[in-house]
């Protein structure tokens, strides 16, 4: 019994006694686990502040570097134009002539002659651009030597006008706008007067005459089917038509105007693209529709509403035609001469070659001294002038982009109306 009481009375002390060494040896653990995780959140805590200090130097190197790149230089504030100068048989004088007076080195240039034209004729015009000094040098003139058939009234003309644009998309996309001249077409005013005038204005307009009008064509163009021969021959033949006739479209509206027009880069983007398929769709419903180069470029733009917007209704050239509108054109000459300057168009179609008032045209609104010289601007250099590329930033417009001016501003303001646009 003795024994059991001694027992029972140092139970007691040893739970208390274990109790405690327990406390301590739990307080001393934590104490340490504590101060070894104010260690380690020290060490991370380091890493994350060096992280926080050199992401903000990065920030704020990326921040200048960004708004370097947006401090644009007068230079790059100046727009770009893409050229096709095309032709056919004997046009080889009239294209060269043509290419010659709306030459800048700040722009890009295809020239095509089709497949009718002699092997020779094609050989001299590639020949010539080969050796020219100011185009070898510049490297911005292009010759399309695989030439493509083209048919007039045909579809084959849309299709040479987008291989012209996808060539001039892969070569070099640093443009702004992209014109279409024929042979037969001639500048009013100098690229310098172009430039100048179109410094100002949203790249994303398309200057591009249309209506939904279509009034006689409605029969005579839109409904009969017809076939273009080129798109499948080697040697050109006029279109024919076939049977049955086809209704008016109802999943798009047609609309129509004229083949010349200067055409945003954005645009045309989107025409060779055609990421909602919309340009494919209107390209195989013109194949069968004659003049369809009238047609297919207002009908797409006109039915994307992205687009519609910024369509601005002129052709930004002088045309003179009968009433009502025959197939061509009047052929343009001295007596003229009051109603295209006063046109204030940038250019001006149809002209014979080499005829008297392209002299006066050269004289009188361009400056431009012999058919087969540049027209002089802000960057000619070297002697003779214009044998040498200064600098392509500098403009001298002439009286001609006033003009020029006054046109473009009254057809802006009226697209931004909406009331002459896609209507």
């Amino acid at each position: 019994m003795g024994y059991v009481n001694v027992e029972k009375r140092w139970v007691f002390p040893l739970v208390i006694t274990s109790l405690v060494c327990v406390f301590l040896l739990a307080t001393s653990f934590n104490m340490g686990l504590v101060s070894s995780l104010r260690k380690i959140n020290g060490i991370f805590s380091i890493i994350p502040s060096r992280l926080v200090k050199n992401q903000t130097r990065l920030d704020f190197a990326e921040s200048k570097v960004a708004r370097q790149t947006h401090v644009s230089s007068h230079e790059d504030k100046l727009p770009r134009f893409a050229y096709l100068v095309s032709g056919s048989k004997g046009d080889v004088e009239k294209l060269w002539r043509t290419l010659r007076a709306v030459y800048h080195p700040r722009n890009q240039y295809v020239v095509h002659l089709d497949l009718e034209s002699p092997v020779d004729e094609r050989l001299e015009l590639a020949s010539r651009i080969d050796k020219d000094p100011m185009y070898s040098k510049t490297g911005n003139v292009y010759m399309i030597t695989k030439a493509n058939l083209v048919t007039y009234r045909g579809p084959t003309m849309v299709a040479n006008t987008l291989h012209a644009c996808a060539v001039l998309l892969k070569r070099n996309a640093n443009w702004d706008w992209f014109i279409n001249l024929s042979a037969s077409d001639y500048p009013l005013v100098t690229q310098d007067d172009l430039l100048h005038t179109f410094s100002t204005l949203d790249r994303n307009l398309n200057f591009i005459e249309h209506t939904s009008e279509l009034g006689w064509k409605e029969e005579k163009r839109a409904m009969p089917l017809m076939i273009d021969p080129g798109l499948y021959l080697l040697n050109k033949s006029d279109i024919f038509w076939v049977t049955p006739r086809r209704s008016l479209p109802t999943a798009f509206k047609l609309f129509t105007g004229s083949a010349w027009m200067a055409l945003s880069r954005s645009f045309v983007e989107y025409c060779i693209w055609g990421w909602d398929n919309l340009p494919r769709t209107m390209l195989m419903y013109y194949t069968n529709f004659v003049s369809s180069p009238e047609g297919y470029f207002q009908t797409v733009i006109c039915n994307v509403p992205e687009f519609s917007k910024t369509a601005v209704n002129h052709d930004l050239h002088y045309i003179s035609w009968d009433t009502p509108p025959q197939q061509h054109p009047h052929v343009l000459s001295l007596n003229d001469t009051v109603k295209m300057i006063s046109s204030g168009a940038a250019f001006a179609r149809k002209f014979r070659r080499d005829d008297k008032v392209l002299d006066m045209i050269d004289k009188l609104l361009r400056r431009r001294n012999g058919e087969d010289g540049f027209t002089p601007g802000g960057w000619c250099s070297g002697k003779p002038k214009c044998s040498m590329v200064g600098d392509v930033a500098n403009l001298k417009p002439s009286v001609g982009a006033k003009r020029l001016q006054g046109l473009v501003d009254r057809l802006v303001n009226e697209a931004k109306t909406g009331l002459n646009q896609c209507k």
